[in-house]
């Protein structure tokens, strides 16, 4: 199956890469250089088993889970709140620790939502137009997952759950006018919360001008086109590349893409790109040849998830987009979101399987 195949090229990337992006780190920070990637393929081997056990679970029978992976997600969700439990790391408390395994609540979110908001969607697709039974309970739902992620704070993973919910509504057949002015009014939320924040507004300071402030918030954006300048056509070559000595923050995570670009130049960068569009091509096709609505649904909001993830990331990458702190999908280094990636990427997959 092709969507199975760009998923897997996209894991071994992202394993080749974050052996090469974290080598230096690791070697720093832990005396060896094999520290990160053996934690990530130690996720990506249980994030196939998780994506073979999904795709073999005919897509429907998750829907009844979705209320119930809601509760629990929102609990997750205020326990990392909640002072010695919630791990917190670079001004951020978005994981739940047990000892040195960690799980990040809010990527499990996006499932959670995703599978609540198709199933009422689908559900009540004859009266879509009555937004008292459709939107407003989706949006309700939303904006309480939201408030919680964004108390961590988390404003990337927000956005990336804003754009799944917009998606569905659009895919269930939400007026447009009506689509229009709720992306508009989140348009303004984000904006609002991105100006509020001291940090977040020196973010997007930083994006509209990083030369103003070369050494401090601008710092991170010139690392990356530093980067991907040096990779030119073809590349340094894998483990070559210099950004990963300690000049690029974050290089195996945030800004796997930049050393991408460094070590493979354009032709990587390329390749990378040409993947995640054939994952969006794949997806929608699928969204329009499944059986019923709540596979349309369902394969419509992975989809969505993975293109705009993947939009919001390599747009901060290459400084076309405000720095938010979001992986990209089945390449950066993390086990939460690999995880969960794998398991929405096996139930488009079962959805696939069904089409006609």
């Amino acid at each position: 199956m092709a969507l199975l195949g760009v998923i897997v090229a996209l894991n071994l990337i992202g394993l080749v890469m974050v052996l090469s992006a974290s080598s230096y780190t690791s070697q720093d920070e832990f005396g060896s250089p094999w520290y990160y990637v053996r934690r990530q393929a130690m996720w990506s081997a249980l994030g196939a088993v998780v994506l073979l056990a999904v795709l073999r679970v005919d897509y429907h029978r998750w829907r009844r889970l979705g209320g119930f992976a809601l509760v629990v997600t929102l609990g997750l969700l205020v326990l990392v709140l909640v002072p010695g439990i919630g791990v917190g790391a670079n001004g951020a408390t978005r994981w739940i620790g047990w000892g040195p395994v960690t799980v990040q609540p809010s990527e499990l979110a996006k499932l959670a939502v995703l599978l609540f908001a198709a199933d009422l969607l689908a559900r009540r697709i004859h009266r879509i137009h009555d937004t008292r039974c459709t939107v407003r309970p989706v949006l309700v739902v939303t904006a309480a997952v939201a408030l919680l992620i964004m108390a961590q704070p988390n404003l990337g993973t927000t956005l990336v759950i804003g754009a799944i919910v917009v998606a569905l509504l659009f895919v269930a057949g939400s007026p447009l006018g009506r689509l229009a002015g709720l992306a508009a009014f989140g348009v303004g939320l984000a904006t609002v919360a991105a100006l509020a924040a001291p940090y977040r507004r020196a973010r997007v300071l930083a994006f509209l001008d990083p030369w103003a402030d070369p050494l401090n918030t601008g710092y991170q954006t010139i690392q990356a086109w530093a980067a991907i300048a040096e990779g030119g056509i073809s590349g340094v070559g894998v483990g070559a590349g210099r950004a990963k000595w300690g000049f690029l923050p974050f290089a195996h995570t945030d800004f796997i893409f930049a050393v991408i670009g460094e070590e493979l130049g354009l032709v990587g960068a390329l390749v990378v790109l040409a993947l995640f569009l054939a994952l969006a091509v794949l997806g929608v096709r699928t969204a329009l040849r499944a059986p019923d609505a709540f596979g349309t649904l369902l394969a419509g909001g992975v989809t969505a998830w993975f293109v705009m993830q993947a939009f919001v990331n390599i747009g901060a990458v290459v400084g076309v987009l405000p720095i938010t702190g979001v992986p990209l999908p089945f390449v950066s280094a993390g086990g939460s979101s690999l995880l969960a990636s794998m398991a929405a990427a096996g139930m488009l997959a079962n959805v696939a399987r069904q089409t006609s």
